[in-house]
């Protein structure tokens, strides 16, 4: 999330969410997007169109940016308004999103930047046409904690069986605790391997820490998305929902999306 180098030095500059090749300006009516006041609005370049807004130069400097990436509030406020502008556009048809923070100097400095990147753009949106992006997270339950008078050393005068049990003890923990994990990830493997067999392309994705997600009774295992054609839907939902059965783990999923995890992709 960061912004176009070129700082901007007019009264307003040009912010750009996305590109479309299919377009209802009627569609943006209503959305405040990052400035009130603005209307969000298209701006064509040859064959595409930008989902564009002019905003208030002076707020949207690098500095601007900065500021916005150390207030959570702000920051997530932005992010909402730009993903809505983003699935309004999408609603007409295939849509490349843009990186939060998509700065140019005015509209003339963006259809030139933006028309130098039509190839990419124009291949981007055939390979995402008539497909939608889903999220699957797979959860495991948190290794069960070891219990005090499990992992309490034994008293010297126990003599030597009541050490042995207790290393007996802490290796059966840690055999539980091992065959936990690989358990877990074999799970992963095996739900990714059977979700992709029904998408057109999928990424793997960093899985939450407990201290991202809160939770403290089970652990991600599994980030993952898939870009999946219309008639997949289904397959994918079900398949999701027969590994839940099987296996016992939790398996969201979640969508459809705006493709936003494949539209870097050559």
């Amino acid at each position: 999330m960061t912004a176009h180098p070129e700082a901007p030095e007019t009264a307003t500059a040009t912010y750009v969410f996305a590109v479309s090749r299919r377009l209802d300006p009627a569609v943006l009516a209503g959305l405040t997007g990052l400035a009130a006041g603005f209307p969000v609005r298209g701006l064509a370049f040859g064959s595409l169109t930008a989902v564009v807004q002019h905003v208030p130069a002076d707020e949207f400097t690098q500095e601007a940016w900065q500021e916005r990436l150390s207030d959570r509030a702000e920051l997530e406020r932005c992010a909402r308004a730009h993903h809505e502008v983003v699935t309004r556009a999408a609603n007409c048809g295939p849509t490349v999103p843009l990186a939060l923070a998509t700065l140019y100097r005015g509209d003339d400095r963006a259809r030139q930047a933006l028309a130098e990147d039509t190839p990419r753009f124009a291949a981007t949106l055939d390979r995402v046409e008539g497909h939608a992006e889903w999220g699957v997270k797979v959860w495991v339950p948190a290794a069960a904690p070891q219990r005090p008078e499990t992992a309490a050393a034994p008293s010297l005068r126990g003599g030597g069986g009541a050490g042995r049990a207790y290393l007996e003890r802490k290796r059966g923990l840690r055999q539980a605790r091992e065959h936990h994990h690989e358990r877990a990830l074999r799970i992963a493997e095996d739900v990714d391997a059977a979700l992709r067999r029904l998408a057109t392309a999928a990424r793997r994705l960093r899985p939450h820490t407990p201290e991202m997600t809160g939770e403290k009774n089970r652990v991600q295992v599994l980030n993952a998305a898939y870009l999946v054609t219309a008639v997949r839907e289904g397959d994918l939902r079900d398949a999701a929902e027969t590994w839940r059965r099987r296996t016992g783990v939790d398996v969201e999923v979640s969508g459809p999306w705006v493709p936003y995890s494949f539209v870097g992709e050559g």
